[in-house]
């Protein structure tokens, strides 16, 4: 942990993103009833991101392609990116130190990352440089010293260059329609009286648009976010770390605690569980926390303990692979050729095409402006 941290007991359980950045995936994960919800003493000044040369090698939460170019986020406002495959790493230009949890780019230029303090920042320049749109209005309100209950923002997505959703804690709902230079929340958009964490959102193939969260809730949208559906009987009553197209029409597959993967061919009508098996042949139980459709077209969904699990028949079947060091993974993507790229505690790591470690495991920010 990078900060000092006061806690308090919640009937809700953190979503797998905070969870890793706090270190603790192995004692919240035990269950979705007894985790803890994160305080601190907010920093109402923005301060930016210092430049490091461990950004790459630091918790890092998500990753997207903006064209040819990688652009992975993740803590203390660490942004990097790569046009070399991975192979080594710039750090960008960020106006905060905050947590940052998901990015997404609809273009070779255009992104938005979001992150704690319902911050969601925006690139116009690929990921190079960063700038803020939004941030919790009400820490503008608040006397210095105060303690009060984070909302982060969980996953950003984008119809187009102008119409986006963020989604996160406590069911946050935020939208904007020109771009990200205002956005309004539409929380109430949702039927989530109880105030479910929303953690992640997923375009579906000639469906729609998809998002789930904890205690099994899973909603819908055939018009890509005007409109939702609550999905009263969902496959599963645990928290959902991640949703994915699988890359066929009406194809939704979504993962979370204990190893549970259910897939659905309709849009959500209907599920089957798709039961992923551990190199030894027994049924994983490890949680599993991100990752989704590949732009070649391979589902690749990773989580706790080193897990990577690779679909190549729209997540009918799963090949996993246990990394021999361990670590906890939080995304990942594939690279050109067969090779993936990981992202999680240790960073950005890249991979074969099974998951297993490669020669250039070991990526470098090669020119920071200072060191941390």
């Amino acid at each position: 942990m990078h900060e000092p941290l006061s806690w308090r007991v919640s009937r809700k359980s953190l979503s797998c993103r905070i969870a890793l950045a706090l270190g603790l995936a192995s004692a919240l994960f035990v269950g979705s009833s007894s985790a803890l919800a994160q305080t601190q003493a907010p920093s109402i000044e923005l301060k930016p991101a210092i430049m490091s040369l461990k950004a790459s090698r630091t918790l890092l939460l998500d990753v997207a392609h903006a064209g040819d170019r990688l652009v992975a986020v993740g803590a203390r406002g660490h942004i990097v990116y790569s046009d070399d495959n991975g192979a080594t790493w710039l750090q960008a230009t960020v106006p905060t130190r905050q947590l940052l949890t998901a990015v997404h780019f609809v273009d070779a230029s255009h992104g938005w990352a979001v992150g704690h303090d319902s911050l969601v920042l925006h690139t116009a320049d690929g990921g190079e440089t960063w700038a803020v749109q939004y941030r919790d209005p009400e820490l503008e309100q608040m006397d210095e010293g105060f303690g009060y209950l984070e909302k982060p923002l969980m996953d950003v997505w984008f119809r187009d260059a102008n119409t986006g959703l963020a989604a996160g804690a406590y069911g946050l709902l935020l939208r904007t329609d020109d771009g990200g230079e205002t956005w309004d929340d539409v929380s109430f958009d949702v039927d989530n009286e109880d105030g479910f964490h929303y953690n992640a959102l997923a375009a579906i193939r000639d469906s729609g648009l998809f998002m789930v969260g904890e205690m099994g809730t899973m909603y819908r949208s055939a018009d890509y976010g005007d409109t939702w559906e609550t999905l009263e009987n969902g496959p599963y009553d645990g928290s959902w770390f991640g949703v994915s197209a699988t890359g066929e029409p009406g194809g939704v597959i979504a993962w979370g605690l204990r190893g549970n993967v259910f897939r659905s061919d309709d849009f959500g009508d209907t599920w089957q569980e798709v039961t992923l098996m551990t190199p030894n042949n027994g049924p994983l139980d490890s949680t599993l926390a991100g990752g989704g459709l590949t732009p070649d077209g391979r589902l690749v969904i990773v989580g706790v303990g080193g897990v990577v699990a690779i679909s190549e028949d729209a997540g009918r079947s799963f090949n996993v692979r246990i990394r021999s060091d361990r670590v906890a993974l939080a995304s990942a993507t594939a690279l050109d050729g067969d090779d993936i790229l990981l992202v999680g505690q240790r960073g950005a790591v890249t991979a074969g095409p099974d998951g297993a470690a490669t020669s250039t495991d070991a990526v470098v920010v090669p020119v920071p402006a200072t060191e941390e």
